[in-house]
């Protein structure tokens, strides 16, 4: 199972992923995870990538690329995995599609978790208040501000793949404002189904050939 989780930020995105891992152990892959592997592995793209971050420059998409096809071609990676972060526009989508390609994989689902953008930002609020009146610290990105900056960006860069996997007939919406068990159980709904759709037509397959 090869998925993406799409939706903005304070969806629970990172929640339901861990969930994921736990249950279907597969890996989940993050950018910033495998950037770091690179590095310590010592590896020739693992020195080019330290001298990129050591003088402070942008890792380009043609090195993240690279990353990407040695990172997947691992063992823990046979089964699937969670792509988390490496998808943020239409242009590393279409790379993450050149990438399974050439290993004669294709991704299976990305599943969006919808939710009120307004319900978030109360929710947010609702916090903030109650770590002020507990005298507890709010994180340096827990403000309204750094929230509504961070919800325009998805809009701008991100947001444009729902299209993009719709055309492609692979996107599936979950209602992200249920507790965190109810979204677990629709997102297990969204795989189960995937899993045995796979499954049949892989039979099916079987018996072409037989």
């Amino acid at each position: 199972m090869i998925l993406i989780l799409l939706g903005p930020p304070g969806a629970g995105k990172g929640t339901q992923a861990q969930r994921i891992v736990e249950k279907r152990g597969i890996p989940q892959l993050s950018t910033g995870d495998m950037l770091r592997a690179a590095i310590a592995s010592g590896s020739e793209l693992g020195k080019k990538v330290q001298a990129i971050m050591d003088r402070g420059d942008l890792v380009s998409d043609e090195v993240i690329e690279a990353i990407i096809t040695a990172r997947i071609q691992e063992p823990d990676c046979a089964k699937g995995f969670i792509l988390d972060g490496a998808v943020r526009t239409v242009g590393q989508a279409e790379m993450i599609d050149r990438v399974l390609a050439g290993q004669g994989r294709s991704l299976d689902v990305v599943i969006e978790l919808v939710v009120d953008e307004k319900e978030l930002l109360n929710r947010l609020r609702s916090r903030i208040r109650e770590a002020e009146a507990a005298g507890q610290p709010l994180r340096a990105d827990d403000t309204e501000e750094t929230f509504q900056k961070r919800q325009q960006v998805y809009r701008e860069q991100t947001a444009p793949l729902i299209p993009y996997y719709e055309n492609q007939g692979k996107l599936r919406r979950v209602d992200g404002m249920g507790t965190v068990e109810q979204v677990a159980a629709a997102v297990d709904a969204v795989l189960d189904e995937i899993d045995a759709a796979k499954a049949e037509n892989s039979a099916e397959g079987r018996r072409v050939k037989s």
